[in-house]
Order: structure tokens, then sequence, then C-alpha cells
């Protein structure tokens, strides 16, 4: 779904991908789309699960454990749930016991310079794909360039960006901008630049968020973008 000025809908997603239910709930939006025949233009915005997340990453396991207190058979049920939900929206999780998380303070810079080459939403999706189907280290800029060129991004471009930081002020002052918002976790998605909805909702309740937005008229602002 590229973005596109002349859509009935313009949604913006704060999100991260190392968060599996940022694309659950992506992926029931759309399946939600596409039953009413709504088109939409999607802007991708980055949020950090783990802004102190080390260059080596962290064991899945291990990281639920320290932040959530996720017991092992919490985990492995998790897991099953996401998996099984997966299959009925076109997502491959393929967890493993090496699964982990990765600092993902680069894959949004790189998602802030893909947007301006209108490429934003296709990289996005490419990245969701590296680290939950295929477990890849999207610390690596090697990895990054790949799933840049993957969608068609040049990839001296991309290593340049990558490289220098051009973009690191502008997600630390969009980071800044969606805490004001009062953004404390995600995913969330925002319609119209006025409408907040959090967490992933579900394809049946985001058909009737998505026809009260379409058929009712405006109401006061809830989220000014």
């Amino acid at each position: 779904m590229a973005d596109e000025q002349t859509s009935l809908l313009r949604i913006d997603i704060i999100s991260d991908v190392m968060c599996p239910w940022c694309i659950v709930g992506y992926k029931q939006l759309e399946h939600a789309l596409g039953t009413l025949g709504i088109s939409a233009g999607v802007a991708w915005h980055p949020f950090e699960l783990n802004p102190n997340m080390p260059a080596e990453g962290q064991d899945l396991r291990e990281h639920m454990a320290e932040k959530y207190g996720s017991s092992p058979e919490d985990s492995e049920k998790n897991r099953a749930n996401l998996i099984q939900l997966g299959k009925q929206l076109g997502i491959e999780f393929n967890y493993s016991d090496i699964s982990r998380m990765w600092n993902t303070f680069l894959t949004h810079q790189l998602l802030y310079w893909a947007q301006t080459k209108e490429k934003q939403h296709q990289l996005k999706m490419e990245l969701f794909s590296a680290h939950f189907t295929r477990g890849l280290n999207l610390g690596d800029t090697n990895v990054l360039v790949s799933a840049a060129t993957a969608v068609g991004l040049d990839k001296d471009e991309t290593l340049a960006v990558l490289t220098d930081g051009r973009y690191a002020q502008n997600i630390r002052q969009e980071q800044q901008f969606w805490a004001q918002k009062g953004i404390q976790g995600v995913p969330a998605m925002i319609f119209n630049q006025r409408h907040l909805v959090t967490g992933a909702q579900g394809v049946e309740n985001y058909v009737s968020i998505l026809k009260q937005l379409t058929t009712a008229p405006e109401s006061p602002e809830d989220v000014e973008v």
C-alpha cells in the first residue's frame, strides 16, 4: 500500500520493526481496508521499544523475561499465539532458540530516508519480513543494505545514509514529538490526523472504526499531527 496524496484516508502509524503486534495490527487494518474497498495513504513513524539495546542485541526469551517478567512457558504460549494469528493474516513468524531483539535506531533512519524516495512502506514490510520471517540481524548494516536494495533503493546511497547519520536528529525529533503527544506504546495509528487508535484491534474492530471514520461527521480533534 503506497503513500497516496489523493487517498480517502491518511493513516500515520507509529511503530518499531521489533514489535510483532505492529505488523499484526497493520495486516488486520489492511484486511479491513480491503473488505470495505477503502484506499489509504500510510506513513510510518519511529518508536524504539528498546532504545538502550546494545549493538549485539539480546536473546529474545531473556529480553522478555527481563522486561516483562515472562516465564519460558509464557514466551512459548505467546509465540504459538503469534504464529497462529500470523497464518490468518499472511505473516510468517519463525521463532527459534536463537531469536534476538536488535537495536532499531538505524532502521528508523533508513525508513525516514526511504519516505523521500517513496519506498518507505515497501521497506517497512521488507524489514518486518527480515526480522520475523528470516531472523536476520537488523543491527547489521549489510542486512539493511540488502533490505533497501530489495525494494529498489540505491545501494551506495543506502550505505551513505546508514554511515553518516544524516537523519539521526530527525528521528530523535520525531520520537520526541510523538512522546509529547502521549504515545507510549505501539502500534499507535492516527487516522486523518485526528483519531488515535492504539494496539492491534482485530479485523472486525478495524472495519467498525473505518466505517465510523468514513461515514460520520468530523468530531473534535483527538490528536493534532
